[in-house]
C-alpha cells in the first residue's frame, strides 16, 4: 500500500469511535474546532512524507521488497538508524511549534518493544501487527499508565479491581478486558492503541499482566478527552497553541473483546516488567528527541527579545543566555550520545538507545527545565502577562496607541509578537502543559535516576579505584 495522505488519515477517523469532551458526546471529531486543531497538527507526520524537503528523512525504502514506508516504522539496526529517527522526531516537532506530533512516534516505540521482548506465538502476532501498521501507514497510540488508585498497594489489592486494566474472561474468539488507562496521548486521533503493562507483576497480579492492540472504534472502548488548553485561540496572542495541540484521554475498556491475533500477553506476569521497561528505553529516547526544538526555542526567543528590549549587551543577560545555551546543548549532546552508544539486542538484532545516557538526557532536561523558563522570562520582562491581547491589536482605535508606547529597539509589532510567543511558551496553558510534561511525561525524575543507576556498569571504575589503592 502507498503512504497515506493527510486527507486519508482524516477520513479514517470517522469510524464511530466513542469520544467525550467537556461533558458531551462527540459524534464528529473533525467538526469540533478545538479538537480539529490537534488532528491537523498530528497530520504533520503525514505531510513530511509528501514534502520534497523532508521526504528523504521521512520515507524509507525496504531493500528486499522496494516498498516505501514511513521512516518511523523502520526497525532500528544501528546507531545511525537511531540518529536518523532522532532527527525525524526533532524535525516534525520543530514543524509543530515545539509540540510533538506523536501519532507514529509512540506507536513505533511500542512496536519495537514488543518485537524485542516477545517470543513464540506472541512474537508472531506482534510481527503481524507491526506489518499492518507499517504497510497501512497507521497512526498508533500507546496506553501504558493505569489509573492505579491507591499507590500504596498493588493491582490485585485495590478496592476496585478495575483500577488497572485486566483480563476478566477468555473465549475462543479472544480475551475480554476491563479497566482504564490515563494520560493516553493521541488516542483520540489514532487508528489503534497498543496497551502495555505499567509495572512489574507478581503471581497474584496475573490478570493484570496483559498487552494487546485495539482499534479505536471497538465496542466498549470510550475515550474521555482532557479539556486542558480548551478554547479557540487568537493567532496573534497565542502563536503556538492556536495551531498546535495534542489531546490526552482517560481510556476506558468496558468488557472489550480483543481478538487473539491482537493479544500479545495474557496473564504472563513474569513478562510484564521486562516489556514495560523495554518500551521505556525507546520512548524516553523519543522524549528527549522531541524536546530538542523546545530547548532551542528557549535560546532563540531569549536572545531575540533581549535584543528587541535593547539589553542584549548587558552582562547579566549574556550570562543568562550562556546558561540557556549550555542547557540546550547538554540535552542535545546526551540525546545524540544515547544513539551513538546504541546497543544491539543479540537475539533479535534490533538496536536500542543506551539506557543510561537516555535517562541522563531526560533527567537533565526535566530537572533544569523550570530554571530555563525563569531565565527566558527574566530576559523578556513583565509584558509576558501585562501586554495587550489579540483583540487590542486588531482594533483600529487601540493599535496606534500600542504602536507608539510598546516600541523599543524594534517596532512594537515585532516586540509584541515575540512577547506573545514567549508568553504562550512559558506563561499560559500551553506553557503549563510543557512544564508538567517536563516533570512527569515518559517517567518521573525518580524513575530516571533509578534507571541511570541500574544501567551504569561500575566494574571498570571499581577495578581502577582498587588498582590505584593497591587492593587485589
Amino acid at each position: 500500500m502507498p503512504l497515506r495522505t493527510p486527507a486519508q488519515y482524516f477520513d479514517a477517523l470517522a469510524d464511530g469511535r466513542t469520544l467525550y469532551y467537556q461533558g458531551r458526546r462527540i459524534e464528529d471529531l473533525m467538526a469540533e474546532p478545538e479538537l480539529r486543531v490537534a488532528v491537523e497538527h498530528a497530520a504533520i507526520d503525514y505531510e513530511v512524507a509528501e514534502d520534497p524537503q523532508y521526504r528523504d528523512l521521512a520515507v524509507y525504502v525496504d531493500e528486499a521488497s522496494g516498498e516505501e514506508s514511513s521512516a518511523y516504522y523502520k526497525i532500528p539496526r544501528s546507531s545511525q538508524d537511531l540518529l536518523d529517527r532522532c532527527k525525524l522526531i526533532e524535525t516534525c516537532t520543530g514543524l509543530g511549534g515545539t509540540m510533538v506530533t506523536l501519532i507514529k512516534e509512540i506507536g513505533s516505540d511500542g512496536l519495537f518493544a514488543l518485537l524485542r521482548t516477545l517470543e513464540g506465538e506472541s512474537l508472531e502476532r506482534a510481527t503481524a501487527f507491526y506489518e499492518t501498521c507499517r504497510s497501512g501507514d497507521l497512526a498508533v497510540a500507546v496506553a501504558q499508565t493505569d489509573v492505579k488508585g491507591n499507590r500504596a498497594v498493588g493491582p490485585h489489592q485495590q478496592s476496585d479491581p478495575d483500577l488497572y486494566v485486566r483480563v476478566v474472561d477468555t473465549t475462543d474468539d479472544g480475551i475480554i478486558v476491563r479497566g482504564a488507562k490515563t494520560h493516553t496521548s493521541i488516542a483520540t486521533n489514532a487508528d489503534y492503541v497498543i496497551v502495555l503493562p505499567t509495572r512489574m507483576m507478581g503471581p497474584d497480579d496475573a490478570d493484570y499482566a496483559v498487552s494487546f492492540a485495539c482499534p479505536m472504534n471497538a465496542p466498549g472502548l470510550s475515550l474521555y478527552i482532557s479539556s486542558y488548553g480548551s478554547g479557540e485561540k487568537d493567532p496573534f496572542e497565542f502563536p503556538l497553541s492556536s495551531k498546535h495541540k495534542m489531546l490526552e484521554t482517560l481510556t476506558v475498556f468496558d468488557d472489550v473483546l480483543i481478538p487473539w491475533e491482537l493479544v500479545f500477553m495474557c496473564r504472563e506476569y513474569d513478562k510484564a516488567g521486562p516489556l514495560a521497561l523495554t518500551f521505556v528505553e525507546y520512548h524516553r529516547f523519543t522524549a528527549v528527541s522531541y524536546k530538542l526544538p523546545l530547548v532551542d526555542l528557549m535560546v532563540g526567543a531569549a536572545a531575540v527579545i533581549a535584543e528587541q528590549n535593547g539589553v542584549i549587551r548587558a552582562g547579566h543577560i549574556r550570562d543568562k543566555l550562556t546558561m540557556l545555551i549550555m542547557y540546550a546543548e547538554t540535552v542535545r549532546a546526551l540525546t545524540e550520545m544515547a544513539a551513538i552508544r546504541a546497543r544491539v539486542d543479540e537475539r533479535t538484532g534490533i538496536a536500542y538507545p543506551d539506557p543510561m545516557t537516555t535517562n541522563m538526557a531526560k533527567y537533565t532536561f526535566a530537572t533544569r527545565y523550570h530554571q530555563a523558563i525563569e531565565l527566558v522570562q527574566d530576559c523578556a520582562g513583565g509584558l509576558l502577562v501585562t501586554g495587550p491581547g489579540g483583540a487590542d491589536w486588531a482594533s483600529d482605535e487601540v493599535r496606534p496607541v500600542l504602536e507608539k508606547y510598546y516600541q523599543a529597539a524594534v517596532p512594537a509589532e515585532e516586540r509584541l509578537r515575540m512577547m506573545h510567543l514567549i508568553s504562550d511558551l512559558t506563561a499560559r496553558d500551553f506553557g503549563g502543559y510543557h512544564a508538567v510534561l517536563a516533570v512527569h511525561a515518559e517517567g518521573s525524575v525518580e524513575a530516571e535516576k533509578l534507571q541511570t543507576f541500574r544501567a551504569y556498569d561500575p566494574g571498570k571504575a571499581v577495578a581502577y579505584a582498587k588498582r590505584l589503592a593497591g587492593i587485589d
